[in-house]
C-alpha cells in the first residue's frame, strides 16, 4: 500500500503546453505572459495590480520596500510562522517586533498587537500571516493600523483564494503577498506575487525587483533606484495561470478533506481541531492539530504509512539567525511543542482520508473503522 503524502503537487498537461509555448516563443525571462498571470491573478483577488516576483519572500521584501518601510521602522509580525515573513523585515533594514498569537486560530492576536504598537517606538507596519490558510482577524488588525497610520501588509504565502468577510485575503490590506512554492494551494515552481490597489507601491515593488529601472525601461539601462533582480521569469508564469484556473477546484476539494477529517476526529478529546471562525473562509494549506505527545502521534502514524509534517518546532525568535530576541509569546511557543499537520492535499480521495482518519483513530486506542461516511 502506498503511502498517504503530506503535499502531491499537481502539474497537468496543460501546465506543460503553456511551458512548451513559452520554450518555442523564445522569451524565457520576464515578458507578455508575466503580464498576463499578474493581471490574472490580481483580478482573483479582487486587486488593481499584481507583481510577480521569484519567490514569497521576495513578494514580502519588495511589499515592505514598495511602502517605504526600511531602516528606524519597527514592523509587528507574528513568532509563529515560517522565518520568511521577519526575514523580509529585516532584509529591509527595519526590526521585527514579534506579538503572540490566538490559541484557537494561531495567527496573530490582535490585543497583542495592540500591546506592542503601545510599547514599541516607530511601529511602520503590522504584518499578519494568514496561517494555514486561514485569514487572520484582518478587521481589527485594520481597526488598529488605521488608528495608528500605520502599514498593513498580508503574507499570504499558504493562502490563495481564502477570503474574510467575503473579501479575498491580499485585498484585505496595503498590499498582499503570495508564495507558488510547489506544497502551496497553487504552484509556479517557485515564484511570488505582490499584489495591491496602490499604483505607486506596485510600481516602486516593481522597479526594486528589476534592478530599480525606471517603469518602461525593461531592456534600458535606466536606474532610478536600487534593487535586486527578483523578477519572475515566462516559464514559471505560464504555469501560474493555468494553476490559477485550478485553484477554485483545488481549493474546493481541500475543503472538503478537512471536513471529512474534522468529522471523524471531533471526539478525539485528546486532539484540538482546526477551526474556522465566523466570516473566515479557510483552505487548508494545512490541517494542523494540536497533541500533547506528538512524536508518539507522528511516529504510529508513520508505521502505518501516512506522513506528517510539524509547521513549526521553532517559533521564529527563538532562531539562531535571531539571538537576542526574546519577546514574550507562550502560546506560540506552546504550539510550536504541539502542532502537527495531516495530509489534506487535493490529490487524496476520500478512502485516503478515511486512512488517515483512522490511523490517528487507532493511535488514540479508538476503532480505526469509525471514519464519517459523507461531508
Amino acid at each position: 500500500m502506498s503511502r498517504v503524502a503530506i503535499a502531491d503537487p499537481d502539474v497537468g498537461e496543460r501546465e506543460i503546453e503553456r511551458v512548451r509555448e513559452v520554450l518555442t516563443g523564445g522569451r524565457l525571462a520576464d515578458g507578455p505572459v508575466v503580464r498576463e498571470f499578474e493581471r490574472a491573478f490580481a483580478d482573483h483577488c479582487g486587486a488593481e495590480r499584481g507583481v510577480a516576483v521569484a519567490n514569497g519572500t521576495a513578494a514580502l521584501h519588495a511589499a515592505l520596500e514598495g511602502l517605504g518601510i526600511g531602516e528606524g521602522d519597527a514592523v509587528v509580525t507574528t513568532p509563529f510562522s515560517f522565518v520568511a515573513s521577519a526575514n523580509a523585515v529585516r532584509l529591509c533594514g527595519a526590526e521585527p517586533v514579534f506579538a503572540d498569537v490566538d490559541p484557537e486560530t494561531y495567527t496573530i492576536d490582535p490585543d497583542a498587537v495592540e500591546d506592542a504598537v503601545a510599547a514599541t517606538d516607530d511601529v511602520a507596519a503590522i504584518l499578519p500571516v494568514h496561517l494555514y490558510g486561514l485569514p487572520a482577524d484582518m478587521g481589527r488588525l485594520n481597526a488598529i493600523a488605521d488608528e495608528h497610520d500605520l502599514a498593513l501588509i498580508e503574507d499570504a504565502a499558504q493562502a490563495h483564494g481564502a477570503a474574510y468577510e467575503g473579501t479575498s485575503v491580499g485585498a484585505l490590506g496595503d498590499a498582499g503577498c503570495f508564495s507558488f512554492y510547489p506544497t502551496k494551494n497553487m504552484t509556479t515552481g517557485e515564484g511570488g506575487m505582490v499584489v495591491t490597489d496602490d499604483e505607486e507601491v506596485a510600481d516602486r515593488a516593481a522597479r526594486f525587483v528589476n534592478h530599480g529601472r525606471a517603469d518602461g525601461a525593461e531592456r534600458g539601462y535606466d536606474h532610478v533606484s536600487v534593487g535586486h533582480n527578483l523578477r519572475m521569469t515566462s516559464l514559471a508564469a505560464g504555469i501560474g495561470v493555468e494553476q490559477l484556473r485550478k485553484l477554485p477546484a483545488y481549493n474546493a476539494r481541500r475543503r472538503k478533506n478537512a471536513v471529512r477529517l474534522s468529522a471523524a476526529l471531533e471526539d478525539v478529546p485528546e486532539l484540538t481541531l482546526p477551526t474556522e471562525p465566523p466570516g473566515r473562509r479557510h483552505v487548508y494549506h494545512q490541517y494542523t492539530v494540536r497533541c500533547q505527545d506528538r512524536a508518539a502521534l507522528r511516529e504510529h502514524l508513520d508505521e502505518r504509512g501516512v506522513d506528517t509534517a510539524v509547521y513549526y518546532p521553532t517559533t521564529i525568535p527563538d532562531q539562531p539567525a535571531y539571538d537576542g530576541y526574546d519577546p514574550a509569546v507562550p502560546t506560540a511557543r506552546r504550539l510550536a511543542d504541539e502542532v502537527v499537520s495531516l495530509p489534506v492535499h487535493p490529490g487524496l480521495t476520500d478512502e485516503a482520508v478515511d486512512r488517515v482518519a483512522a490511523a490517528v483513530r487507532g493511535h488514540y486506542g479508538l476503532a480505526e473503522t469509525e471514519v464519517a461516511a459523507d461531508d
